[in-house]
């Protein structure tokens, strides 16, 4: 066992756990004040109910199990983790720990990517949907949409760079650290969800602004901190990738932050922060998949580039009429898109630009379609057997009124109680 690369990987995945806590505090910023407590508590769940199915079988289904048709693995090889945790002189430890890390770590590390994916759902249902009816489609979600991905793409299956596609195309799919597993798939199930729960009262109607802009900018900063467990540890050890994914991952936010502000200048004539927070995101997702095979040129192309379409991109909810409150489709899948099939074009040796040739696009081209495909079709099943047992939505007055005190039964802000003590004091 290599303790640096084991020290490398423990902190990658604290760092990778921290990411849903700055995906609490983005999206938080960007609701109304009355339903920011339920946009927290969302990511919450994300946190623990994934802990919980990622313990019993989510982990097993994903990597652990033995191989069914390249989509998923055994829920039964892992289940509760037996395959990797032991009990040696009276405590656990990690079943297996001749590679470079133990694989303990592996789990912790994996799970903590399970929690980011399903957390970016809830940019898209803000404000609407029952907060019992969420930890169930997290729990269902994690189940059989983002395992089973995660282990056709990421443990040899269908979606793998030695998948079925793969083969039959003379070129190996890349997916460096989510942008088909994360980013595409979760875009692709917050669309769904948003067309089958239906929009918030007032959309398109009335201006519904963000409660605390300092929130945003807090959680981008997070999440570019968090990101660099997310792609540099997806080098999986304390190498050079890892140090160039820190590099590339970082050029391509940089871009995407000041593409995302021209972009705005020109069309508003204003450099907003929750444009600079929404373009650091952008850059950083559309980086991911890309981060350990692009030059820090195109790397910077990348970030630039996706910073100037997914601004322009989340205007289509309202040219369509879906209410994708937080714009996940607009920032994570189209910004997933951008950086999965760049690949094609950018990578090295690989790609069109860089002395490869037309298969590196069509393979990435494909991978792209197929988890869009697979992951409408899985979430398009949970939501509307959820919406046929429990139901999504609060009510109308309820949502009207402010779901956290209809769900939480609280206020984020006493603002009463403030201006109580304010005139007392005066008197």
């Amino acid at each position: 066992m290599d303790t640096g690369n084991a020290a490398w990987m423990l902190t990658s995945a604290a760092l990778v756990f921290l990411m849903t806590p700055g995906v609490a505090f983005f999206y938080g910023g960007m609701v109304r004040a009355k339903a920011v407590l339920n946009m927290l508590m969302l990511s919450a769940a994300a946190i623990s109910v994934t802990a919980i199915i990622w313990t019993f079988w989510g982990w097993s289904i994903a990597y652990a199990g033995k191989d069914i048709g390249g989509i998923f693995g055994d829920p039964a090889t892992g289940f509760l983790l037996k395959d990797s945790m032991v009990a040696k002189d009276g405590v656990f430890t990690a079943a297996n720990t001749s590679g470079d890390y133990p694989g303990s770590i592996d789990v912790a590390f994996q799970a903590t990517f399970a929690m980011i994916t399903v957390a970016l759902i809830t940019g898209a249902i803000a404000e609407r949907v029952k907060y019992s009816t969420w930890m169930l489609f997290v729990a269902l979600w994690i189940t059989f949409d983002y395992a089973p991905m995660a282990h056709m793409v990421w443990n040899g299956g269908l979606l793998s760079p030695t998948g079925a596609i793969s083969q039959a195309l003379g070129a190996a799919a890349h997916d460096f650290a989510g942008g088909t597993v994360v980013h595409i798939n979760a875009a692709t199930a917050a669309l769904v969800t948003v067309l089958i729960i239906g929009k918030r009262k007032g959309f398109g109607t009335q201006p519904i602004r963000p409660h605390n802009v300092p929130f945003v900018m807090l959680g981008a900063f997070l999440l570019w901190f968090g990101w660099f467990g997310f792609n540099a540890g997806s080098a999986f050890g304390a190498n050079g990738t890892a140090g160039y994914a820190w590099v590339s991952t970082t050029a391509a936010a940089a871009a995407a932050m000041l593409a995302w502000g021209f972009t705005e200048k020109v069309r508003s004539g204003h450099y907003t922060a929750v444009g600079a927070a929404s373009g650091m995101v952008a850059g950083l997702v559309a980086i991911t998949p890309a981060a350990d095979v692009v030059s820090p040129l195109w790397a910077m192309v990348i970030g630039a580039i996706a910073g100037v379409v997914t601004c322009l991109a989340c205007g289509l909810k309202f040219k369509f009429g879906y209410d994708d409150s937080l714009d996940v489709v607009g920032v994570h899948g189209v910004g997933g898109l951008i950086g999965t099939v760049l690949i094609g074009f950018f990578g090295v040796g690989t790609g069109l630009f860089t002395g490869g040739s037309w298969r590196q696009l069509v393979v990435q081209i494909l991978v792209a379609l197929i988890a869009i495909l697979y992951s409408a079709v899985v979430t398009s099943i949970i939501v509307f057997a959820l919406e046929k047992t429990m139901g999504w939505r609060v009510t109308e007055a309820q949502e009207v009124s402010g779901i956290d005190m209809a769900d939480q039964g609280e206020r984020a802000y006493d603002f009463a109680g403030t201006a109580s003590s304010v005139l007392k004091e005066v008197k």
